[in-house]
C-alpha cells in the first residue's frame, strides 16, 4: 500500500489534538485518534461523577465561550465533551480526524546530518521527515503516512496504567476477588459500576482526584445498614480544597493573578526582579491562611489527612484536588474509611496485606495509581530520539512547553500542566501555528535548552513533585514570553489594576 503524504500529522484527538488541528487547519492536517471519539481523558478516563476542577469560564477556548459561562457550578465531563464537540463542529475540525486509527510506530526519514546542527531547522522543509504507521480497528494492515511535521498530543494520562510491582506469588493472580485499575472502572456504565461496588468490601489505592471520586461513588452505592464501607489506602498526602474560594476570596487571587505570581520566582527575571522577589518572599507566607482555612474547614486532622508539606507544593505541581461535597460526610457515616500506609503491600487470597503484617479483607481492589504517559511516547518514538524524551531528572525538555530541541520537526502539546490545561494547550498551539508559518524563528538549540533548564530548575526548587512539569506558579510569565515571541502584547487588560489583580486568560 502506497505511503500517503501530507504536510502535518497530529497524533491524538483530545483537547490538545483538537486545539492543534484548529490552529493548523490551513495546512489540512491529519489527526489520528485511536478511539471512535474525540475528548481524550474526558471521554475515556471519566466516571459518571467526574467534574472539572475549575469554573467553566476558566476552561474555555479564547474564541469559543461557553453558552453558560457565568454558571458558577463545575461542569461535568459530559458537558465538557459537548463543549469540545461544539467547538470542533463550529470550526469544522472533525473533517481532519481519522477515528479508530491507532499510531503503532513512527520512523525517522529526514536528514540526520541537518538535525544534529546548532539550529533546529525549518518545520516544513518541503520533504517528508517522519513516517507514521497507523492501524485501524477494521484491519490488521499498517497504513503508512509521511509528514514534514508531526504534533504529538497523546497526553500523560490514559491508555497505559501505572501498575505496582508485586513479589512473586503475591500479585493479583492469587486474589480471589476482582482487581482493576481506574481506567477499567471508567469503561463501566452506571449499572455495571453500581453492581461492582454494592455490598462489596472495596479497597482503593490512591488519594488523588480519581481515587476520591471513586470512594464517593462507592459510598453512594453502599448506603443503608447492609452497605460495606470503602477503604482508601493513602500513601502520599496532598492538599484538597472544598470549593473555589478561601475565606470568601476567589482562589485565583492567591496564585493566578499577575500580582500574586510576582511573589514567585520565574525564568529570566533579571537582578532587580530577583532582588524584589527575595525581599517580598515573606509575603508568600500569607498563603498559610489557605492551610489554616483548610484545616479549619475540613476534618483533616481527624482523619490523618493533613499533609506535612506546604500547600504551595501541591499547587505548584498541579495536584490540588477539589473534594466532592459529601466526601467527609460519608466518612463520618463510616462509609469511607482511611488507612495511612507508606509500606510495601501485596495480595493474599482474601484481600491485601502490608509489610507490617496488617491485612484488609477485600472483594474488589481498585488501583487509582495513575498512568505511564512517558511509556506511551517511548512505545512509538524511535531510537535514538526515544532516549532524548527526558533528562536524567525525569522531566521532558520542552521549549515553550512544546518543542524538544533535540528532536527535529516534532512538537508535543499537553505535556506541560497548569491550573487550566486547555488555556495552556491553546496558546501553545497558536504559537506553534505561527512558528510553522515562519512568522518568527526559533533560537539555537543551545538557547532553547538553556531556557528549558531554567524552567526545570525553578520547578525543582518549588515542589518535590516537580517531575509533573507544572508551571502554575509562573504560568503568566510563561504566556508572556510566548506572546512576545509571536510579536503580541503580553499585557491583556485595559488598566494596570485589572492587569495586576484579575485572572489572566
Amino acid at each position: 500500500m502506497a505511503v500517503q503524504y501530507k504536510k502535518i500529522g497530529i497524533i491524538g484527538g483530545g483537547i490538545s489534538g483538537i486545539a492543534a488541528a484548529k490552529q493548523l487547519s490551513q495546512f489540512e492536517p491529519v489527526v489520528f485518534e485511536a478511539t471512535d471519539s474525540i475528548g481524550g481523558v474526558w471521554k475515556h478516563c471519566s466516571y459518571r461523577s467526574t467534574k472539572l476542577q475549575t469554573p467553566r469560564c476558566d476552561y474555555e477556548f479564547s474564541d469559543f465561550p461557553w453558552t453558560q459561562r457565568d454558571n458558577t457550578s463545575f461542569p461535568s465531563y459530559r458537558e465538557i465533551l459537548d463543549y469540545l464537540y461544539s467547538y470542533a463542529t463550529y470550526f469544522d475540525v472533525l473533517k481532519f480526524v481519522k477515528f479508530n486509527s491507532k499510531v503503532v510506530e513512527i520512523r525517522y526519514v529526514g536528514d540526520s546530518e541537518s538535525s544534529a546542527g546548532a539550529e533546529y531547522g525549518s518545520l516544513l522543509p518541503g520533504r517528508p521527515v517522519w513516517e507514521v504507521g497507523v492501524q485501524t480497528t477494521q484491519s490488521e494492515t499498517i497504513q503508512w503516512y509521511a509528514f514534514e511535521f508531526v504534533v504529538i498530543c497523546t497526553g500523560k494520562y490514559g491508555d497505559i496504567p501505572a501498575i505496582p510491582k508485586f513479589p512473586q506469588n503475591r500479585g493479583p493472580e492469587i486474589f480471589k476477588g476482582k482487581v482493576l485499575h481506574t481506567i477499567d472502572y471508567c469503561k463501566l456504565n452506571e449499572e455495571e459500576s453500581t453492581q461492582l461496588l454494592k455490598g462489596k468490601k472495596v479497597v482503593i489505592f490512591g488519594y488523588k482526584k480519581s481515587a476520591i471520586d471513586l470512594a464517593v461513588e462507592c459510598a453512594e452505592a453502599n448506603q443503608g445498614p447492609e452497605g460495606e464501607p470503602c477503604t482508601m489506602v493513602v500513601r502520599t498526602l496532598h492538599w484538597t480544597v472544598p470549593h473555589y474560594s478561601v475565606w470568601g476570596l476567589p482562589f485565583y487571587m492567591f496564585y493566578s493573578t499577575r500580582a500574586s505570581q510576582y511573589l514567585h520566582e520565574r525564568p529570566n527575571q533579571g537582578f532587580l526582579r530577583t532582588l524584589l522577589c527575595h525581599m517580598l518572599s515573606p509575603m508568600r507566607s500569607a498563603v498559610k491562611i489557605i492551610e489554616s482555612y483548610l484545616t479549619w474547614k475540613l476534618p483533616l486532622e481527624k482523619y490523618g489527612l493533613r499533609p506535612d508539606h506546604p500547600f504551595e507544593e501541591d499547587y505548584a505541581s498541579c495536584q490540588m484536588a477539589i473534594l466532592p461535597e459529601n466526601f467527609f460526610s460519608e466518612a463520618d457515616k463510616g462509609k469511607i474509611a482511611i488507612k495511612r500506609s507508606t509500606s510495601k503491600w501485596w495480595f493474599w487470597e482474601g484481600g491485601v496485606q502490608f509489610e507490617d503484617g496488617s491485612r484488609l479483607d477485600a472483594d474488589v481492589v481498585v488501583l487509582a495509581t495513575g498512568f505511564d504517559g512517558k511509556q506511551k511516547l517511548k512505545a512509538i518514538i524511535p531510537d535514538p530520539f526515544r532516549s532524548l524524551l527526558e533528562f536524567p531528572s525525569g522531566m521532558m525538555p520542552l521549549y515553550r512547553g512544546t518543542i524538544n530541541p533535540l528532536i527535529p520537526n516534532m512538537a508535543f502539546v499537553g505535556y506541560i500542566e497548569s491550573v487550566s490545561n486547555l488555556h495552556t494547550a491553546e496558546i501553545r498551539c497558536k504559537w506553534l501555528s505561527r512558528l510553522v508559518e515562519d512568522q518568527f524563528r526559533l533560537p539555537s538549540v543551545d538557547k532553547m535548552l538553556e531556557q528549558t533548564m531554567k524552567e526545570m530548575e525553578i520547578m525543582r526548587r518549588t515542589t518535590r513533585f516537580y517531575k509533573r512539569s507544572c508551571i502554575s506558579t509562573f504560568s503568566i510569565n510563561h504566556s508572556d514570553e510566548i506572546c512576545e515571541e509571536m510579536g503580541w502584547r503580553s499585557w491583556r487588560k485595559k488598566s494596570w489594576i485589572a492587569e495586576a489583580f484579575s485572572p489572566l486568560q
